[in-house]
């Protein structure tokens, strides 16, 4: 596989739209808020169904937000998303976040949710959001980092979930740990004023624990990820209802917790 050739793990399965679609700028872009200001113009890169892209946009209104995604399919998710919301100030573009089709010092900010873990070449994603990144704006990243994760009750079946979902995820030219990695990617591409953070969200509440884990048990028997997995034979279908009653069975412990961890950056370009 070349380097940029990543192919996308989780795909666009309802139940992981669901997930995303959870995602808000308060839970998951909060590091970001104290720099943004009317008028701005921000690049969101792998917008996804545009939750995030509409907040994003309505703090920096009347400035242009440019919300784009690497195929028209994903990007029609987005479109829709502020269609429903009437929000105007958003265009729309097709774009490789390896290679972006914008001039250079185009936008204030350049911002990334959940992308440079799944790209086959993070360090040159980086090198062009800092090149489409006025002088003296902010790229800003945040991305999970799985190996980080945890969780209580210790369940195997969540433990076998974490190394196929490692497993599958590297095999597809990603990297699940992202995370801890971000600050040496910005650094590679060049960044030297950066400021390094981490947040969590937390999954403990009987409401939230069955939400999350209804979603990953039906992610892990119907998403591009279980197709991937069973194609590629790192698990069998008796193997995905393993892990599926898994995250069944967490989500049903009443004293169960789950904390996935994020690294994020404010990077000046």
């Amino acid at each position: 596989m070349a380097a940029k050739d990543a192919v996308y793990t989780h795909g666009h399965h309802e139940s992981v739209l669901r997930s995303h679609r959870w995602r808000t700028v308060e839970n998951s872009a909060a590091y970001l808020l104290p720099h943004l200001r009317p008028g701005m113009s921000l690049l969101d890169v792998g917008c996804g169904p545009g939750t995030i892209t509409v907040e994003l946009a309505e703090r920096v209104a009347p400035g242009v937000t440019t919300a784009v995604e690497v195929t028209a399919e994903a990007l029609a998710l987005a479109r829709a998303e502020a269609e429903r919301r009437g929000r105007s100030t958003i265009e729309f573009s097709v774009a490789d976040a390896h290679a972006l089709e914008f001039p250079d010092d185009t936008f204030d900010v350049v911002h990334a949710h959940q992308v440079l873990q799944h790209l086959g070449d993070p360090v040159q994603a980086l090198r062009e959001m800092r090149r489409v990144c006025r002088p003296g704006g902010i790229v800003a990243v945040r991305d999970s980092d799985y190996a980080a994760f945890t969780w209580f009750p210790e369940l195997p079946e969540l433990d076998e979930w974490m190394d196929l979902y490692q497993r599958v995820a590297r095999a597809n030219g990603g990297e699940p740990d992202a995370g801890r990695r971000l600050l040496s990617w910005a650094r590679e591409a060049g960044f030297s004023d950066i400021s390094a953070t981490s947040s969590t969200w937390c999954f403990a509440t009987p409401e939230d624990r069955a939400w999350w884990g209804g979603m990953w048990a039906e992610r892990v028997l119907r998403s591009d990820m279980a197709r991937q997995a069973l194609d590629s034979g790192a698990a069998t279908g008796d193997d995905l209802r393993r892990i599926s009653d898994g995250w069944q069975a967490w989500a049903a412990e009443r004293d169960g917790w789950l904390s996935l961890l994020h690294g994020e950056l404010i990077c000046r370009a």
